[in-house]
């Protein structure tokens, strides 16, 4: 399929949420005819030079691969819902998530101005997917931002993942600390083996998707390491969240920066900052899924 066929496609439900309440501001035969046009040459060399060594071609001179994630499954979820604040009787309702029960979700937070985290990471998703999917990756969100109307829990949305088999996983947020604390930070999942939750096998390779988001973020964002948690590495490991604790896939969450802050909510609520926050989480996942 032609790459532009893609972008489109992938693009669609980010534009129908733009428009509904976002924020503002080669084909075959030519591959078959150049082979055998490539046959035909190597062939009359051949003839007319006898005893020439034949042409081989070296994998400097091989196209790079448009498509370097095909076959790969990438799962994003979208922190909270839009209108999560319509349901908080079923939003408040605990959930087991391993290690202690907690809310099944929360309404999350905002910057002073009333841009909601919950918007920015339906923006930030739908970028991302568009990326991922231009790599080849089968994408899945966890939800579409109206749908379904509210969460869904934590406990499912780890489920999600689980489900696809994705080869790697992130939740985007964004951050609600005082004033003064800026900067992003990648959580990674402790080792835990509690109740329904067991890590273990996916604590190592977690880290290894988070240590790439996070390098790859900075250097696209220009976005420093938080200067409030993880000791300037922009890297924390927690096991008090479920989306973590019950997944079986390698994931991380990203707390893209502060919504409290001005400085950093002043990159949040700009269209084309949160461009460069989802190209910095594509690079770090294609690294990560490429080895």
């Amino acid at each position: 399929m032609a790459l532009a066929a893609l972008v489109p496609g992938a693009l669609i439900g980010w534009f129908v949420y733009e428009a509904v309440g976002g924020p503002g501001g080669g084909s075959g035969s030519a591959a078959a005819s150049a082979s055998s046009s490539s046959s035909t040459s190597s062939s009359s060399t051949s003839s007319s030079a006898p005893g020439a060594p034949s042409a081989t071609a070296s994998n400097d001179d091989k196209p790079p691969n448009p498509t370097p994630l095909k076959g790969k499954v990438v799962v994003i979820d979208p922190g909270h819902n839009i209108t999560n604040f319509q349901h908080t009787a079923e939003i408040n309702r605990k959930v087991d998530i391993g290690t202690n029960w907690k809310e099944c979700d929360t309404t999350g937070t905002s910057t002073n101005a009333g841009y909601t985290e919950a918007q920015f990471t339906m923006d930030v998703s739908y970028r991302l997917k568009a990326l991922l999917e231009m790599q080849g990756a089968t994408v899945k969100l966890t939800h579409e931002g109206h749908s379904p109307a509210w969460g869904p829990c934590v406990d499912q949305r780890a489920r999600i993942g689980n489900n696809a088999h994705a080869d790697a996983a992130i939740s985007i947020h964004a951050d609600g600390a005082p004033v003064g604390d800026r900067g992003f930070h990648v959580i990674l999942p402790a080792s835990v083996h509690a109740g329904g939750a067991d890590t273990r096998a996916i604590v190592a390779p977690s880290a290894a998707l988070g240590r790439s988001i996070a390098g790859n973020y900075l250097r696209a964002t220009g976005e420093h390491p938080s200067n409030y948690v993880g000791d300037g590495t922009g890297l924390v490991t927690r096991k008090d969240l479920g989306g973590l604790n019950l997944s079986t896939v390698p994931k991380v969450f990203i707390e893209c920066g502060n919504m409290r802050d001005s400085n950093d909510a002043a990159l949040l609520t700009n269209s084309a900052w949160r461009q460069k926050a989802a190209q910095g989480i594509s690079e770090g996942i294609v690294s990560f899924l490429r080895g």
